[in-house]
């Protein structure tokens, strides 16, 4: 079988979790790598041992070699990137979102449309075993009516005020971050759960640090500052947010997002009540499920290919006892992805561009219902 070469477009955080995950999967080679220059290209690339380096991502489109590409650059790069790569005919898996408004995201879609390529966005949270068994148990119990759905998102990072960095500036990130960056997880990840759209929302929105000290040295996402001289700046996007929201055949639900919740690093949970049980999974336990009725006891799953039902089982690689978590939750998306690629008729659950685009509309209506105090409607 001939084995798939890969661009990864990008350096930092994302890039290589790509990169590690590519190279845990047969068939498929990341061979080379574009950053900001050459020389960050070349310091990647022999850090992660990848043969080629690029000094632009138009040098590597150019590359008649590479098949697919990975963009795991910063947001206001994603549009033109994502666009570039669909116009060479190369299969595209874009990091989230898709682009920075969904006047772009459609435009996307459009094209993607008009060539023979596969593409897909990076929700990854959707190829965790223990999310895939919710979703199978959900369906056997289709005669259940689904009575609320709640959770949210939580981090530490941006805490204090002296925290910074470049997600905090609209021009690279957006108008919108801590629903943008990690709200639009819960909402991919739920409708994914549900097979439901979210049709409907009304947010309350808040900057809990409106002035940030930032360093005057650049840092990278998630990394401390430490003591370095600082500047103060204006900060225009939510660090919290609470968004009711009304989904498909009239299923309600809330979500709260922060992104200054102490302790919680990365806390997507959620938990979908139905007329016979509930469900509820934590990323930060993501080996476990939990099963709740109401006249027998509550059961605990724990992540175990021999019981899981068969289509989760294929996600959990190890036996039972051996923990996984993100990567492996990455790794298992460019896996469906790569077998679309290599099949098209493969029945894949990756997240498509029609998905990033309507992430991005749900995310324009949070914005627009936070700024006129009512419910908005998604629209399509």
């Amino acid at each position: 079988m001939n084995t798939i070469k890969v661009g990864i477009v990008g350096t930092g955080f994302s890039a290589t979790a790509h990169m590690e995950a590519l190279r845990r999967i047969p068939c498929v080679e990341p061979l080379g790598v574009a950053g900001s220059s050459l020389e960050k290209s070349k310091e990647i690339a022999d850090k992660m041992n990848i043969p080629r380096a690029y000094a632009s991502y138009q040098e590597m489109l150019a590359d008649a070699d590479i098949q697919a590409v990975h963009n795991c650059t910063p947001n206001s790069m994603h549009f033109e990137i994502n666009r570039q790569v669909l116009l060479a005919g190369k299969h595209l898996l874009s990091e989230k979102p898709l682009a920075i408004n969904s006047t772009q995201s459609a435009e996307l879609v459009e094209l993607a449309a008009q060539t023979d390529v596969v593409s897909g966005v990076s929700f990854n949270y959707r190829h965790y075993p223990m999310v895939s068994q919710i979703k199978e148990m959900l369906q056997a119990e289709a005669q259940s009516k689904i009575n609320l759905v709640y959770g949210g998102y939580l981090q530490d990072w941006l805490l204090y005020d002296t925290d910074y960095s470049w997600r905090l500036d609209p021009e690279q990130n957006g108008p919108s971050r801590a629903v943008a960056d990690i709200g639009s997880h819960w909402c991919d990840t739920v409708q994914h759960v549900l097979n439901k759209k979210i049709t409907e929302v009304f947010a309350d929105l808040k900057i809990v640090h409106p002035v940030r000290k930032r360093p005057k040295a650049k840092t990278s996402t998630f990394t401390a500052s430490g003591q370095t001289e600082r500047e103060e700046v204006q900060v225009s996007t939510e660090d919290y947010g609470s968004v009711l929201v009304h989904f498909e055949d009239g299923v309600q639900g809330v979500f709260t997002v922060s992104q200054v919740t102490a302790g919680r690093k990365n806390r997507l949970h959620f938990e979908i009540a139905t007329s016979r049980s509930s469900f509820a999974w934590d990323q930060e336990k993501p080996d476990q499920l939990w099963v709740g009725k109401r006249e027998q006891a509550s059961q605990a799953w724990f992540r175990d290919p021999d019981l899981l039902s068969s289509k989760s089982a294929e996600l959990a690689h190890y036996p039972g006892g051996h923990n996984e978590g993100w990567p492996d939750g990455l790794k298992n998306l460019c896996i469906d992805f790569y077998k679309k690629v290599l099949d098209r008729q493969h029945q894949s659950s990756f997240a498509t561009l029609a998905d990033g685009h309507r992430n991005m509309r749900i995310v324009e209506a949070v914005l627009q219902s936070y700024q006129e105090k009512k419910w908005i409607r998604v629209d399509t």
